[in-house]
C-alpha cells in the first residue's frame, strides 16, 4: 500500500467537500485524474475507501482511519517545512492565502500591498472560496491564511479580526428604490439581477434565495464590481456588492445603493490559520501584519 502526498492532499479534499468533483478541483486536478488516483488508492490496498451515491461520498471506516492519518502527515509536513524554513536565507517561498470574494476584490490589494514591497522574496497565491470551503482547507493544510467569517466551522482555527464586511443592493438613481437606507433581500426577488461570473459571492447570493424558496433571476454576469456598478446604475438591473465597491464607484457612476438588512448580508471577516500549523517566518509575519490593530 503506497501513497504520497498528492494522494493524502486529493483524499482529504474529496472527503472534505463530500464530493469527487469538488475535491478535485480544491487539489488543483482534473475530475478525470484524481478519479483515477482514488482508484488506485484502493486497488492498491485492496479496501474501499468512498462509498459513492447521487449526493456525493463519504468515507468507509477505512476511509475514517486513512483521513485521521493523513491529517497527521501532513500537519507534520507543515512543521517540518515551518522549522527547515527558519533557516533558509534568501530562497522564494509562497505563501497560500484562501479568501472570499470581498476580501480577495476590496480588501487585500491594500493590505498586501506595503507587506509584498518589504519582501520581495514571498510569493502569493491567492485563490476564491466561500467561507466554509476555506475553513475546511485551512484544517486540511490546503492553505496557510484563510480569510473567512468567523461563523463559518473555525473550532480548529485561530481567528483575528481582519474586516466587516456589508452587502448592499446598487441600482439606478431613478429606480424604485432610490432614496431607500435599507431593503430587505425578499424584496429584491421580483426584479432582474446583474450578477458576478463565477464567484464565491454569487454562488452565496443565489443559496439565500434558494433558502427564501425563489430563484436569482440574472440578466448577465460581469467579472467585477466596477462592471455591476455601472450597468446597474443604467437601469439594466439590480446588483449586490460589498459596500466599499458601491461607495467607491459612487463617486463616478451616477448610481444609488442601499444597505441589505439580513444578518447575512453583514459579515465579520476573520484572519485565521490552523491551531495545529506551523507557519514559516514569512507566514507568520504576514498573518500578524493583515490582523494588525491599524488593519482592523
Amino acid at each position: 500500500m503506497r501513497f504520497d502526498l498528492v494522494d493524502l492532499r486529493l483524499f482529504l479534499a474529496v472527503i472534505d467537500a463530500g464530493s469527487i468533483t469538488h475535491g478535485a478541483a480544491e487539489a488543483g486536478m482534473s475530475l478525470p485524474a484524481a478519479s483515477e488516483r482514488l482508484r488506485d488508492m484502493e486497488a492498491s490496498g485492496e479496501v474501499l475507501l468512498l462509498h459513492r451515491g447521487r449526493r456525493g461520498v463519504s468515507p468507509t471506516e477505512a476511509g475514517e482511519a486513512l483521513a485521521h492519518h493523513a491529517r497527521a502527515i501532513l500537519h507534520q509536513m507543515a512543521q517540518m517545512r515551518g522549522e527547515i524554513g527558519r533557516y533558509a536565507k534568501g530562497l522564494r517561498s509562497t505563501i497560500r492565502i484562501l479568501a472570499n470574494t470581498a476580501a480577495v476584490s476590496e480588501f487585500l490589494p491594500e493590505r498586501l500591498g506595503a507587506w509584498m514591497r518589504a519582501n520581495p522574496q514571498v510569493d502569493i497565491e491567492l485563490k476564491e472560496r466561500q467561507s466554509p470551503d476555506i475553513a475546511r482547507a485551512l484544517a486540511a493544510g490546503f492553505a496557510d491564511i484563510g480569510i473567512l467569517s468567523s461563523t463559518a466551522g473555525t473550532e480548529e482555527l485561530i481567528l483575528r479580526p481582519f474586516a466587516i464586511d456589508r452587502l448592499v443592493a446598487v441600482f439606478a438613481p431613478d429606480h424604485d428604490f432610490a432614496g431607500k437606507k435599507q431593503l430587505r433581500f425578499a424584496e429584491l426577488l421580483d426584479h432582474h439581477f446583474i450578477g458576478l461570473m463565477d464567484g464565491a459571492l454569487q454562488r452565496h447570493i443565489e443559496m439565500q434565495a434558494m433558502r427564501l424558496g425563489a430563484k436569482v433571476r440574472l440578466r448577465v454576469a460581469l467579472r467585477s464590481f466596477g462592471g455591476i456598478c455601472r450597468l446597474a446604475g443604467k437601469g439594466a438591473g439590480i446588483g449586490i456588492v460589498p459596500e466599499t465597491a458601491a461607495r467607491h464607484w459612487k463617486r463616478t457612476v451616477r448610481m444609488d445603493f442601499a444597505r441589505l438588512s439580513d444578518e447575512w448580508a453583514t459579515r465579520h471577516l476573520s484572519a485565521g490559520i490552523h491551531s495545529g500549523a506551523e507557519l514559516t517566518p514569512a507566514a507568520q509575519s504576514l498573518f500578524e501584519h493583515l490582523t494588525a490593530d491599524n488593519c482592523a
